[in-house]
């Protein structure tokens, strides 16, 4: 088996670009498993600035196959052109998928280095594909080492110590445009239910702000200010909320856009300067917005202009942690894969003596002496298998493992027959009472 990632991210492509790329994410893995034979398993990472898909195939010979059937997937969800899309993405394989995961996980690879958030997101990643059935066993165990990763980071470093986020970034620039610093005094609106908005909300209480009104288009806003707080918008109460805030938070990406018409009668005779931060990578607000009289837009562009860079020695201490792990990840990978060659020459000698032993007691019968003989025999076979399964292991960290293979074959005739990829495991999670972070039918964060 072998491990792939599609990957495009704000570093490579425009942010509009991997916006489009990720519409219909959601049921990319589900239909990438039951469209192509290739891919066996497959889990979808969607953020506010990157759209990462991370595969299993049967053999390296598949990787090609995989992507090219999952680039004619999007291509067909999007209607963007085949080609672009297939630009727009970076492949990786082997020891490259673990690396980029887990610095993606600990934030090295963020727009806000060291930002929390992204760690949370792969969780969710993986929680969400194993509720919809596409997490092979592989890409489980990687997701699962990245989160370690990202928590031994935390945990090792000061890096993102400061706690520094997308969301506490833009509010710092927010904090800045403001005439009155005192978020005490604000009136803020958020748009979305999803995780992005739930810590936009934890983050604008920290600061002392209390009047937040929550609207979501898919009327999830009374489940969440049920238990955060705060007050529930439908359509009919949203347009006198815009018109008396301060702020308005765009965290949902959904299909309801704020369009700059509309929000300038909202907004017409408001005497205060409405600041709109929009962190929806497929954008809450019309980008206009910003050209309106008394309304300043901040976008992720701006956040990640903004980012303050994190010391040297952090990111160094960081970055060795996330290589060290990966390597560790990658042999523990290579020795799995001769587990199967093991098994096929112990079972292959256990054979042989139980097949001399049924001899030795059809012309001894049970006695004494046969059993002497069969221990002697089982100890020098244990004794003989030694160096065989050490020399395996030692050959698949090189990654030989398919050299060890061929001299079982070579050797002793032996048909190393590698493992059926395992089913998903099944997630312990209750996604029907689950808050909306598992609910992978519509995505609102950013």
């Amino acid at each position: 088996m072998v491990l792939f990632s599609l990957v495009a991210t704000h570093a490579d492509i425009d942010l509009e670009t991997v916006a489009q790329l990720s519409t219909g994410a959601s049921e990319l893995a589900t239909s990438a498993l039951s469209g192509s034979p290739a891919v066996t398993g497959a889990v979808v990472l969607a953020t506010c600035n990157r759209f990462e898909i991370y595969g299993e195939a049967s053999h390296p010979d598949d990787v090609e196959a995989a992507r090219a059937a999952l680039v004619a997937q999007i291509s067909e969800r999007t209607g963007l052109n085949e080609q672009l899309v297939s630009r727009s993405f970076s492949t990786r394989t082997g020891g490259d998928v673990s690396q980029h995961l887990f610095a993606v996980s600990s934030g090295l690879d963020s727009a806000v280095v060291g930002e929390r958030e992204i760690a949370g997101q792969v969780r969710r990643a993986l929680i969400t594909a194993q509720h919809e059935g596409t997490a092979s066993s592989g890409l489980v165990r990687l997701f699962q080492a990245a989160s370690k990763t990202a928590k031994d980071v935390g945990a090792q470093t000061a890096l993102g110590s400061r706690g520094l986020s997308i969301v506490s970034v833009a509010l710092d620039l927010a904090t800045d445009l403001s005439e009155n610093a005192d978020w005490s005094t604000k009136k803020a609106v958020v748009f979305g239910t999803g995780a992005y908005a739930g810590a936009t909300m934890s983050l604008l209480r920290e600061r002392g702000c209390t009047d937040i009104s929550v609207f979501s288009s898919s009327g999830r806003a009374e489940g969440f200010v049920a238990t955060r707080g705060g007050t529930a918008l439908d359509a009919d109460s949203l347009p006198a909320a815009v018109a008396a805030a301060d702020v308005m938070i765009g965290c949902s990406g959904s299909d309801a856009r704020v369009e700059a018409a509309e929000l300038a009668r909202v907004r017409a005779g408001s005497p205060q300067t409405l600041i709109a931060i929009d962190l929806a990578l497929t954008h809450d607000f019309d980008p206009a917005v910003g050209e309106l009289d008394g309304v300043e837009l901040l976008t992720l562009e701006s956040v990640r202009l903004a980012a303050p860079q994190e010391q040297a020695e952090s990111l160094a201490q960081a970055s060795g942690i996330v290589s060290g792990a990966a390597a560790a990840f990658e042999q523990e990978r290579e020795a799995r894969s001769v587990d199967s060659a093991i098994v096929a020459l112990r079972r292959h000698t256990m054979n042989v003596l139980d097949a001399e032993m049924e001899k030795v007691r059809a012309r001894h019968g049970c006695t004494a002496a046969a059993e002497e003989v069969e221990f002697a025999l089982r100890r020098m076979v244990k004794q003989l298998l030694h160096v065989p399964t050490v020399r395996a292991r030692e050959l698949a960290s090189n990654g030989q493992q398919d050299e060890y293979i061929a001299a079982l074959e070579a050797l002793y005739g032996i048909t190393v027959e590698q493992p059926v990829a395992a089913p998903a495991a099944e997630c312990p999670v209750d996604h029907s009472q689950a808050g909306p972070a598992s609910a992978p039918p519509r995505r609102e964060t950013a």
